[in-house]
């Protein structure tokens, strides 16, 4: 071996000693790829703050609920219950009830899930929510700041705080001119289902889903012509004259026999249009 080759061998030797060593990273000092908090809401309500949608309503087409005999029934009607700790127990007699308090409203976080008694409680729809009223039951409820009333179907429990008397949905509340504000001082008074002035289920009733309202009969015309190219309902435009000669042009899809053939309609029609729908009840009086 010569002494050239010893000399080169010792140099590579020397060489690969200096390299640094390579170093495999501690697992546990790993900085996280996101540091974003998780949500907190792990609920059945999938939004953690309630609020409105983002379309606007305009009061002047959002109809009250038509008042009409409906049996209690068991579901959403247990007494006593209990929320949070605290007992609550129905009414024993309500068709005096009055009550004067501070009324909420809730909105999307809430919208398509289920109420107390087993409906989909719709932001939309004329509904409320009430402790201890049995369900379902028609109320008057005027805005005691404005004096705007809108009538209302109880089928959902609430509100849960000791400083509400009742949570109204936000279409409601928009009839009432509260949406903005979230709270508004009211009077419930219940409405009597057993006189001859409400409806029976015996009545000529017509139920409609209205899609819109517009104060040009040319805008009302499109919708109701593209609904019609992919529905199997009737779409009709219902024309009325507001003060001053404002025309009001309402688009609705229908008429339906009953609220179940209506709901079911809705749901056929939420798959094919982005809009909500709302329910129209007429009778031969209205």
């Amino acid at each position: 071996m010569s002494l050239r080759f010893v000399f080169a061998f010792a140099m590579l030797l020397l060489l690969a000693a200096c390299a640094p060593v390579s170093q495999v990273p501690d697992s546990s000092s790993k900085t996280p790829v996101s540091a974003t908090p998780k949500p907190t809401n792990h609920g059945r309500y999938q939004q953690q703050h309630d609020g409105a949608p983002p379309v606007r309503l305009d009061p002047a087409t959002i109809v009250d609920a038509i008042p009409r005999h409906e049996p209690i029934r068991a579901s959403g009607n247990a007494s006593p219950y209990v929320v949070n700790g605290k007992e609550y127990t129905l009414l024993a007699d309500h068709r005096r009830y009055k009550e004067r308090g501070i009324a909420s409203w809730y909105g999307t976080k809430f919208d398509g899930h289920a109420t107390s008694n087993g409906e989909t409680y719709s932001l939309y729809d004329m509904s409320a929510a009430h402790r201890t009223l049995p369900i379902p039951v028609y109320v008057k409820v005027t805005n005691l700041r404005n004096g705007r009333t809108a009538v209302v179907r109880v089928n959902d429990r609430g509100p849960f705080h000791s400083d509400r008397i009742m949570d109204l949905s936000y279409a409601a509340a928009v009839k009432l001119g509260f949406s903005d504000q979230g709270t508004a001082p009211v009077e419930i008074e219940i409405i009597d289902t057993d006189n001859s002035h409400v409806v029976s289920g015996t009545e000529a009733t017509r139920y409609y889903l209205q899609v819109g309202a517009f104060k040009q009969l040319a805008s009302a015309t499109e919708l109701q012509r593209n609904l019609s190219a992919g529905l199997a309902y009737p779409v009709l435009i219902a024309s009325s004259s507001g003060k001053r000669g404002n025309d009001l042009h309402r688009v609705r899809v229908g008429p339906f026999v009953d609220y179940s053939s209506a709901q079911a309609a809705k749901k056929v029609l939420k798959q094919r249009w982005s809009g909500e729908p709302h329910l129209v009840v007429e009778t031969n009086d209205s």
